[in-house]
């Protein structure tokens, strides 16, 4: 965007009355920001739901003097302003309707043709959704996803720090301007994360960390991704508004179960009874759900590895793949007296392995 394109939609953002929505209604009847304020009253009467005193809220002129600070602010921190109607605008994203009309970036985000998935969770994160995060994102690391998450403390920053140990691409959505960095504690990963990665949100450099704009800050992490996973959860708390907007954006959500006492399982079951969301016990569960063997384009050769160590289970299946070739998952599962959630699995970790590939149409065969 030009200075003066920004400096028109920050202006059109800052007017009374004039929300995502209506400022993505005003742009898309009159053309742009600028035209907006251009246009006669008779024009902007005349867009459904918006009247007279939105046209006599556009006359009020100090929202410039506000956005001028801001596009100054933007351009002197290298901050990356992306418009919803730019081909680098989240592709997700578009397609929610009160999605922001301006995002605020940093570092190096690079969501084109790239898998995403969000992970949430309480912020008293325990050694079990502890050690379920470690192991799912190392598990997915090969088919090289982007993690988002919202930078807090618990599940989100343990999300941020593993990713970025499996040289993922890891965004944080912050609730903040980009002048900060909230919790403090965490500014030590600031770095790290910008080198790949980096940080998103459409709050000015003159907004704090306000608790409600956690709340509003949860519609970006679920619009953005394929998938909303939710780690742990309490019976009320940030996570699961987010699983809540998810749902509401048509995603997919997956929560991770846990025993009917634990304090921090009982969102994620709640989820889960509710049908809500879809249950992860591993990253196979994930995969097959999300059908991302079969998106899968010019993946590198597969090699089987030398002196591969493969478990009762695995070696059954592989042996019945290298006598019957190519099969389809849920005939593997049968002639091998196996339910489909632990083929899944085992597929799925078998491919890790290297010793066999997925196929179009949820076909597998031994390497």
């Amino acid at each position: 965007m030009t200075d003066l394109e920004l400096l028109n939609v920050l202006a059109l953002m800052r007017v009374d009355l004039v929300g995502d929505i209506v400022a993505k209604r005003l742009i898309n009847h009159l053309g742009s920001a600028e035209a907006v304020f251009k246009a006669k009253k008779s024009q902007i009467t005349a867009i459904e739901g918006i009247g007279d005193i939105i046209y006599n809220n556009l006359k009020n002129t100090s929202v410039f003097k506000l956005a001028e600070a801001e596009v100054k602010f933007v351009r002197e921190n290298n901050i990356k302003p992306l418009f919803y109607l730019d081909a680098n605008y989240p592709d997700r994203l578009k397609h929610c309707i009160d999605g922001p009309v301006v995002l605020f970036t940093s570092g190096n985000i690079n969501l084109e043709g790239r898998k995403t998935i969000s992970i949430v969770g309480t912020r008293q994160m325990t050694s079990y959704g502890g050690d379920f995060c470690r192991k799912l994102i190392e598990d997915l690391a090969p088919l090289n996803p982007v993690i988002i998450s919202g930078f807090a403390y618990g599940v989100d920053i343990h999300a941020h720090i593993i990713a970025m140990e499996q040289g993922l691409q890891t965004v944080g959505v912050v609730a903040h301007g980009l002048n900060q960095v909230y919790p403090k504690v965490h500014k030590k990963y600031v770095a790290k994360m910008e080198e790949n990665g980096g940080f998103m949100t459409e709050f000015w450099s003159t907004s704090n960390p306000d608790k409600e704009n956690f709340v509003k800050r949860n519609r970006i992490v679920a619009g953005i991704s394929e998938a909303t996973i939710i780690i742990e959860s309490a019976d009320k708390g940030g996570s699961l508004i987010t699983a809540n907007i998810a749902n509401d954006y048509n995603r997919d959500v997956f929560a991770v179960p846990g025993r009917i006492t634990d304090k921090y399982s009982m969102g994620c079951n709640n989820l889960i009874k509710s049908q809500r969301a879809n249950v992860l016990t591993d990253a196979a569960d994930l995969v097959y759900m999300l059908n991302w063997q079969l998106k899968e384009e010019k993946k590198k050769p597969v090699q089987k590895q030398l002196f591969v160590v493969l478990d009762n289970d695995e070696q059954k299946v592989y042996d019945y793949l290298q006598k019957k070739g190519k099969e389809l998952m849920d005939i593997i599962a049968l002639e091998c007296d196996m339910p489909i959630f632990k083929i899944s699995s085992l597929l799925l970790n078998m491919e890790l392995k290297g010793v066999i590939r997925p196929l179009p149409g949820k076909l597998f065969e031994a390497i």
